[in-house]
């Protein structure tokens, strides 16, 4: 606990209305939530790339925050760092009575309902359940859309409001894309936008059915974004010429250089004889 302790002096240090840091002394919690939400997606980058040492300063990142919004609580008479700690860990050992009690749940089904359904008894003790609450409004809206549709999905199939095998999430999504085509050719932009929005959505299902996280997906996709991009970018520069000196067609020619070696990459890192497919 002693390094636990430092950080929370350094964080009082800071925060102290005469020695202070101007900076750390003007936040309050609303202007750390875009540094909050920073140092989370930070982290999981980190976790994804597997990035040991990275992923350690990065979770030291995240928790300066806990200690942050901890500290102004603090200072407003609302709770401080250790009854953060001391409410999670009084959660978990609640939440998981197969481990910490005599309880004992056959099927991870059971297990996870027990989990929903202590959520919702917290909420009603809290008072912030209401009889008439939607099965959907304990989801975060400020979450980001991808992962968001998801959620709501799955908490609307858990309510039997699903597709009952991936076949005909296929189709709806053949029929969205249909759809946004005819709205496109229409050069109707809100019904663009709309139905732009149902594809998205239908895409999102699709990776539920697929069980696979649709925002990591995307994620991943970025960054082979970036990286064949960068490659481009290197190529053009050996030429001593910039993008727009390069027709579409050069452009495109470095790209699918980048694909190949990604998909020679892959290969490597493979089982000897599983072979990849192009991507």
């Amino acid at each position: 606990m002693q390094n636990t302790r430092r950080l929370l002096d350094i964080m009082a240090q800071l925060r102290h209305p005469e020695t202070g840091c101007p900076w750390d002394l003007q936040q309050d919690f609303a202007s750390l939530i875009p540094y909050t939400l920073e140092e989370a997606y930070e982290v999981a980058e980190a976790a994804e790339r597997g990035d040991s040492e990275e992923l350690r300063e990065e979770l030291g990142d995240l928790l300066l925050q806990v200690v942050f919004h901890s500290r102004i609580a603090e200072e407003r008479g609302l709770f401080d760092f250790e009854s953060v700690a001391d409410a999670i860990a009084a959660k978990l050992v609640r939440r998981h009575p197969h481990v910490f009690g005599e309880a004992d749940f056959a099927t991870d089904e059971e297990r996870h309902q027990f989990w929903e359904d202590s959520k919702r008894i917290e909420r009603e003790e809290k008072g912030k359940a209401r009889p008439d609450e939607s099965v959907l409004g304990q989801i975060p809206r400020e979450l980001p859309a991808l992962m968001t549709a998801q959620k709501l999905q799955k908490r609307a199939a858990r309510h039997g409001f699903d597709w009952p095998d991936i076949d005909q999430v296929f189709d709806k999504l053949h029929e969205e894309l249909d759809e946004l085509k005819a709205a496109h050719a229409a050069r109707d932009e809100d019904n663009m936008r709309e139905e732009l929005g149902d594809l998205l959505f239908v895409i999102a299902n699709l990776a539920r059915h697929m069980d696979v996280d649709a925002e990591a997906c995307l994620r991943g996709c970025n960054a082979k974004f970036i990286r064949r991009f960068g490659h481009i970018e290197r190529r053009v520069a050996e030429h001593g010429k910039t993008l727009t000196d390069h027709s579409l067609e050069e452009l495109d020619a470095y790209w699918n250089e980048a694909r190949r070696m990604d998909k020679a990459a892959r290969n490597a890192a493979s089982p000897a004889g599983r072979g990849d497919r192009d991507g």
